[in-house]
């Protein structure tokens, strides 16, 4: 039987400072308007810190995963509508740093505001934390939708990014009707483009021809 854990490679690689390994790609060189708000580069997250090896704030995905959704963004944007990304390609090193923090009991300073009817030590088993990430493997991102215009503004989903607990699965059911359209309209471009979803978290998809379906990375985000 595969196991994963074992399949997966970590590959740790010596980069000159603004090149990626052969086949990812800056995601705003195939999509210059593509918002971003990449959180673990910052403070506003459930770790409450940034996160290691987030040294810089630009989205990296594998080539195929960029140009599945640059043709995402080409679709939505006659109607005003546009994609804002929280997160991509995440190191390694990165889920490690998630895993201690699920294991550190100690530290509730997020939870009422990303966990307050889960325990934080349900995360690792519930699996809204684990060890081994699709995201690590390139061709994973966590997103939104966005009205576009003067003032940019992001859609309504019911949640924020990041929450943990069956309001933030894409079907739950206790949400107002236009959230709940709204969930459905990413959810279908992104199926449309050749993303499937994840049933627990409205904003996270994966390609489904991903390049690297065994492999995990470890080069940093700069």
């Amino acid at each position: 039987m595969r196991n994963r854990a074992l399949l997966g490679l970590l590959l740790c690689l010596p980069l000159v400072a603004g090149a990626l390994p052969e086949g990812f790609v800056y995601v705003d060189e195939l999509i210059p308007d593509a918002l971003v708000d990449l959180r673990y580069h910052g403070s506003d997250n459930f770790v409450g810190r940034p996160v290691d090896c987030y040294h810089g704030s630009r989205a990296i995905l594998s080539r195929p995963a960029a140009e599945a959704l640059a043709r995402v963004q080409e679709e939505l944007r006659p109607f005003g509508l546009g994609i804002l990304i929280f997160d991509a390609y995440r190191p390694q090193c990165a889920v490690d740093q998630f895993v201690r923090w699920a294991n550190d009991l100690e530290d509730q300073s997020t939870k009422a505001r990303f966990y307050p009817s889960v325990e934080k030590r349900d995360l690792l088993k519930d699996e809204y934390i684990a060890a081994h990430s699709g995201h690590s493997r390139g061709s994973t991102v966590d997103m939104t939708l966005i009205s576009l215009g003067e003032n940019p503004s992001p859609l309504d989903m019911g949640s924020e990014f990041d929450f943990f607990g069956p309001r933030s699965w894409p079907d739950f059911a206790g949400i107002s009707p236009q959230q709940r359209a709204n969930r459905l309209l990413l959810k279908n471009v992104m199926l449309k483009h050749g993303f499937r979803p994840y049933p627990k978290e409205w904003w996270h998809f994966t390609l489904e021809e991903e390049p690297w379906p065994d492999r995990y990375f470890n080069f940093p985000v700069d």
